[in-house]
């Protein structure tokens, strides 16, 4: 006999999990961290609030959630859209731009990630486990540039990966303190300091 069917509060978790991820996306991009709170996530889930609470213990979970959710689209649409380094420039100023249409989202992700340098916060390894990845796929790129005689003399690509990473983390902080600060032209800028350019 099969599995018999899910009832109740429990039916469809993870589509409901998903409706409730993206209600409190649009809570905090609309309201901010602080003012959205977990009834107003509820109501726009279309769930109580007991019923939200079975999903997610508080708000912090929630919001943990959200951004990964996030980064988890964002990096599968990157690995389809980005063969090589030459296309990260056009797709990272695109990207950027994205980000910036919601700046409460981009400065709730670089809190979180600041408060996540603890050892115990519940994001800590997520955060551990998405810079690790994040560094390793740079430096295969920079890997085949090396290869090819196209990143700086003296720089290695695990540390071009590094300071890739850094640049573009700093550069948006800087941007959420000062929106009217261009940070597209800065990064590709970096890019090329990076990589050196062909000269046949």
């Amino acid at each position: 006999m099969g599995e018999a069917k899910a009832r109740g509060p429990y039916a469809k978790t993870p589509a409901r999990r998903a409706e409730i991820v993206r209600a409190a996306r649009d809570s905090f991009a609309e309201k901010g961290y602080t003012k959205a709170s977990l009834r107003d996530i509820a109501e726009r889930a279309g769930i109580t609030h007991a019923g939200l609470l079975h999903h997610f213990r508080n708000k912090d979970e929630l919001l943990a959630e959200v951004l990964a959710k996030r980064d988890s689209e964002e990096w599968q649409q990157g690995l389809a859209q980005v063969d090589s380094l030459e296309e990260l420039a056009p797709y990272l100023g695109e990207l950027i731009r994205h980000h910036q249409k919601a700046p409460e989202l981009m400065r709730l992700w670089i809190e979180l990630a600041a408060a996540a340098s603890r050892s115990d916060h519940p994001a800590h390894t997520y955060f551990v486990e998405r810079y690790e990845r994040g560094r390793t796929q740079f430096a295969q790129g920079f890997q085949d540039k090396a290869a090819r005689g196209r990143l700086r003399e003296g720089i290695s690509p695990e540390s071009a990966a590094v300071l890739f990473h850094a640049v573009l983390n700093g550069l948006q902080l800087q941007w959420v303190l000062d929106q009217e600060l261009d940070i597209i032209g800065p990064v590709n800028d970096f890019l090329r300091l990076l990589l050196e350019r062909d000269n046949n």
